[in-house]
């Protein structure tokens, strides 16, 4: 997605890789922290840690959005591995390096 929407490989793949250093806005870097955490130990998340979105000027419905992509996505990457689905062709347009940084260590056909 990021990439049809002009973002380069090289930018894709520094997000991919270290969000907190791929040159985003302070707001960007503490929604996709926000979002990690989500993914990763989202029992732990604090009041404190929704209000330091706010502070970035996320509204509620915005941090609810950001909260249940994360989710969904988690969902999502969940029900493809467990199926052990490839992915679509638009994937086999994308550059190979970016391709495999994406692929986190999964093997695919592309």
């Amino acid at each position: 997605m990021l990439r049809q929407n002009g973002f380069s490989a090289v930018q894709v793949q520094a997000i991919v890789t270290d969000f907190r250093h791929a040159g985003l806005e302070p707001a960007e870097v503490a929604m996709m922290a926000f979002a990690q955490k989500v993914a990763l130990d989202a029992h732990a998340i604090t009041p404190e840690e929704v209000d330091a979105l706010r502070r970035h000027g996320f509204s509620d419905a915005e941090i609810l959005d950001i909260t249940l992509a994360a989710a969904m996505r988690c969902f999502f990457s969940k029900t493809l591995d467990a199926l052990g689905a490839e992915p679509d062709l638009s994937y086999s347009a994308l550059e190979p390096e970016l391709r495999e940084t994406l692929a986190v260590g999964r093997p695919h056909g592309l």
